[in-house]
């Protein structure tokens, strides 16, 4: 049933978060898809407001309008006026919000300003679960422990390949001008599509696989099949398994077991079972070493990058997607594989990325 999922308000601290993407990250326009991804996997968005003087984010509003976001404007003023006009702003919102629509069991704060902190105490004294979502470099030490989760956009499915706009942002402005910048950004962040481009291009079992795995991080119970498409559908409302050659959900669920991509058990209810990952460890075996032989090829003195890598990959196995085993991306993915004593993993600041060596 409907009523068992979480009901979502979403506050946006616009200009917090894309200021601090774009600085942080490189990413720019701020990329608005994989905040909506993680909330749907938590519970059914029922407002979503962000706040800024939209004049300074032109493009950012055109994005967040396809994507049903309510735009707050907050007009430019002169020093810290505007930023104190906006935070007020939300923080009367929210509050009215919570006392008027007490249907709403969740309050996400997207912003890293530790002057939301109050704001924060205040919506859990109201018994509203708190869900803060933040650029890490940007976010203040003060605000994460006063949420009950807290979410660094850094770290959200989609985002892990984003650092190598930033080096490249970084490294191109001490050997050209200023102008090749904008090429860097745009030409730079087209691998990263190819996620997004598989789930709504014909890969549903990338999709359901995602899905899958972010419920399962936040699930208290089993995942059954009625959650994991209502889930689905929060991400891609147009989703229809019909499209895919299936009568209804259950069949494309059968396929995607006998693929291996999922494993079906009894459920409390016939006709919803219990959808997992299949325990078999063969196939996850399979993915690293083919991520060990790439790396070994690839390695020079210092490594290899982790950038480039995940394509380097798919250059041997065409449909390589680390969501199949159960990650919900690539660096989670190469986490794993330093976690079993496969493959070292550094940080290089220079670069701003991870460099990978085999052991």
């Amino acid at each position: 049933m409907i009523n068992d999922d979480e009901r979502i308000a979403l506050f946006l601290d616009y200009e917090n978060l894309a200021i601090g993407a774009r600085e942080g990250l490189g990413v720019s326009p701020f990329d608005f898809g994989p905040i909506a991804d993680a909330l749907a996997e938590r519970g059914r968005v029922v407002s979503r407001r962000a706040y800024a003087d939209w004049s300074y984010f032109d493009e950012d509003r055109r994005l967040l309008a396809r994507a049903q976001v309510e735009l707050i404007e907050i007009p430019q003023k002169l020093g810290g006026s505007r930023k104190n006009a906006a935070d007020i702003k939300l923080a009367v919102d929210a509050i009215e919000l919570a006392y008027e629509r007490g249907f709403v069991t969740t309050f996400a704060i997207g912003t890293g300003d530790s002057d939301f902190t109050p704001l924060v105490h205040k919506l859990r004294e109201m018994d509203k679960r708190v869900i803060g979502i933040g650029v890490q470099s940007s976010t203040s030490a003060l605000l994460p422990p006063a949420c009950d989760e807290f979410l660094f956009y850094d770290r959200l499915p989609g985002l892990d390949t984003h650092p190598p706009v930033r080096k490249s942002r970084r490294r191109e402005p001490a050997a050209a001008t200023r102008a090749p910048d904008p090429v860097v950004v745009v030409t730079e962040p087209e691998p990263v599509a190819d996620e997004p481009v598989a789930t709504t291009d014909g890969d549903v079992g990338g999709l359901v696989a995602s899905t899958l795995t972010g419920l399962q991080r936040h699930a208290d119970g089993p995942v059954l099949a009625s959650r994991l498409k209502r889930a689905i559908l929060r991400k891609d409302p147009t989703f229809d398994e019909g499209d895919h050659g299936f009568r209804g959900f259950g069949e494309l669920l059968r396929h995607l077991e006998g693929e291996r991509v999922v494993e079906l058990r009894q459920g409390s209810a016939q006709g919803d079972p219990e959808v997992t990952f299949p325990e078999d460890e063969s196939a996850d075996d399979d993915a690293f070493s083919l991520l060990v032989d790439v790396v070994r090829g690839l390695s020079g003195p210092d490594g290899v990058q982790l950038s480039g890598l995940k394509d380097q990959m798919r250059k041997r196995v065409p449909d390589f997607s680390e969501k199949r085993y159960g990650f919900n991306g690539f660096l989670s993915f190469a986490k794993a594989a330093r976690a079993r004593g496969l493959i070292a993993m550094e940080w290089d600041e220079d670069l701003a990325d991870h460099r990978l060596r085999v052991l």
